[in-house]
């Protein structure tokens, strides 16, 4: 059966010419941090929006919300179906 939980998506903006390279280097972090923390099942990665936009994310459970966001401070969040 699928998981029914809500999940947030946290994500992190970084703008100008080295968009794409900074939120890879935060992908990296942020993979470190959820490990350390033994987070349920998180998912993380980039995107690049436009040449100067790019996006680093972490998707947790929503009960684990509050607790990355006082540690990590993301740029804004969604919810997140996949």
């Amino acid at each position: 059966m699928e998981n029914s939980k809500k999940r947030i998506k946290m994500i992190w903006d970084f703008f100008g010419p080295a968009a794409v390279p900074t939120a890879e280097h935060h992908h990296k972090h942020l993979k470190w941090y959820a490990t350390a923390e033994d987070l349920h099942n998180p998912e993380s990665g980039t995107e690049k929006i436009s040449p100067s936009h790019s996006i680093a994310f972490l998707v947790v459970d929503e009960s684990e919300t509050d607790f990355v966001r006082k540690a990590l401070k993301p740029n804004r969040g969604q919810y997140y179906d996949q």
